[in-house]
């Protein structure tokens, strides 16, 4: 069952669960601040698609409208999201996964309205990373796979898991990559 971390001071912590109807997969991913008044989450509830849900309660979750499904090869299987969304002058950029039909986990990225996160601005038609070939080894092949990712001095840094058995980085120029999902549309 999902769970919220809240904390003060980084030292303590006080783990509190999340209900609702869409409180049941891990998939979830909290924007930042509140939209419209309203706290927002990224989701994946069927498996297969991205979804986004608003609330009043932080630890209450009952509703969320489909906003991608899969589209292009690589994410046929499965489209969710990477992290929670950064927000930038263009608008909110979503990390994606994508699995194919090769069970391979690639990393994507979406653009999406800051007033309205419902409506997608641009996508990459192709993956921004997958694994290579020192990474399709190990106990979970062909896997890519990020929880978040941060702005620094201009570059989208991306932490990311390789095949379940190391970690690395990667890093984006961040005005390349809006440039590219602005002219995907």
């Amino acid at each position: 069952m999902p769970k919220i971390l809240e904390t003060k001071d980084f030292y303590h912590f006080k783990v509190l669960p999340i209900y609702g109807e869409i409180a049941k997969n891990k998939g979830m991913a909290l924007f930042p601040r509140k939209i419209n008044g309203k706290y927002a989450m990224l989701c994946r509830i069927d498996g297969v698609n991205n979804y986004i849900a608003y609330s009043d309660n932080i630890n209450i979750w009952r509703e969320a409208k489909l906003i991608q499904e899969p589209k292009y090869p690589w994410e046929l299987v499965q489209v969710g999201n990477g992290g929670s969304p950064v927000e930038t002058e263009e608008g909110w950029l979503v990390i994606t996964h994508g699995v194919g039909p090769m069970r391979e986990y690639v990393l994507g990225a979406s653009l999406f309205e800051l007033d309205n996160p419902e409506k997608e601005i641009g996508r990459l038609k192709t993956p921004l990373l997958t694994p290579n070939a020192e990474e399709r080894e190990g106990y979970v092949p062909n896997v890519v796979y990020s929880c978040g990712s941060i702005i620094h001095n201009g570059n989208l840094i991306i932490p990311y898991g390789i095949s379940d058995y190391a970690s690395t980085y990667a890093s984006v120029n961040l005005k390349e990559l809006l440039n590219e999902l602005k002219n995907s549309r």
